[in-house]
């Protein structure tokens, strides 16, 4: 019986610290931090898809990995492996969408299922970075990394 209380007294402690230390974080974060964040070299993984970044540009630097297709469709596992080429489950990541809607699910993926230990997710989106007059470029010779009709 004292065994028994003792491995519950020095185990439970133990696992309770190691289930504290894999809990990865998720920061939602605005327009001036997303600036600091990359200007510091953070990953920037921009999730929307090949036409809204013609549509609207992208924030310089930003990977172009569309995790959702046009019909609400995701593949998951290769969007994974796109972002592990990017960045390591150990490195800071950065996701952005339209609005800051399709990032809650992605952002969960990377940080719950797959390791990551600190995921940003731009909470209002590139609409809030755009209204702001927040620097912009041209998706052409970014989009030009992704074969067309397929998800990148």
């Amino acid at each position: 019986m004292l065994k028994k209380v003792f491995t519950i007294i020095i185990l439970v402690p133990i696992l309770l610290l190691a289930a504290l230390n894999a809990r990865a974080e998720v920061l939602n974060i605005d327009n001036a931090e997303l600036a600091r964040l990359v200007a510091s070299g953070v990953a920037l993984i921009d999730i929307r898809t090949e036409g809204e970044w013609k549509e609207t540009g992208i924030v310089p630097g930003s990977h172009l990995i569309t995790l959702f297709d046009e019909k609400g469709r995701a593949d998951a596992p290769g969007w994974l492996a796109k972002v592990q080429a990017v960045a390591k489950p150990e490195q800071a990541v950065i996701l952005l969408c339209r609005s800051g809607n399709r990032t809650k699910p992605a952002t969960q993926l990377l940080s719950q299922q797959s390791g990551y230990k600190t995921v940003y997710n731009l909470s209002k989106g590139i609409q809030a970075w755009i209204k702001e007059g927040r620097p912009m470029a041209q998706a052409t010779t970014a989009v030009a990394t992704c074969a067309s009709g397929t998800r990148c």
